[in-house]
């Protein structure tokens, strides 16, 4: 087995610690990499019943429901009939509205 030689730099191992002290002591702000975030857990895959179920609760017609998500009447049309499922983005805003239906009234 190889191997590898590790170059010391004690330059940066003093600036890293530097940096680790001003975190600590709150005068340096945090940046993705010294943060770390709990993921969400994935979506479920939302029923064709389910978002006619959600379009009802609005009372609204399918344009209208699909100029609120932001996405093509044909795309909405398409999974209330289960032709399409929902994915990425779409399946995150439809989970948000299944469980707070006000959000899309929001500013």
């Amino acid at each position: 087995m190889k191997r590898k030689e590790i170059e010391f730099n004690a330059e940066d191992l003093v600036h890293s610690v530097e940096a680790l002290a001003q975190h600590a002591t709150g005068n340096a702000k945090l940046t993705l990499r010294s943060r770390s975030l709990t993921l969400p857990a994935t979506i479920k895959p939302i029923k064709a019943k389910e978002i006619v179920a959600m379009r009802n609760k609005y009372g609204v017609s399918q344009a209208v429901f699909a100029r609120l998500l932001n996405v093509p009447k044909v795309t909405e049309i398409s999974w209330e009939k289960g032709r399409r499922k929902p994915t990425g983005a779409a399946l995150r805003l439809l989970d948000l509205v299944r469980k707070k239906p006000s959000i899309l009234q929001e500013t």
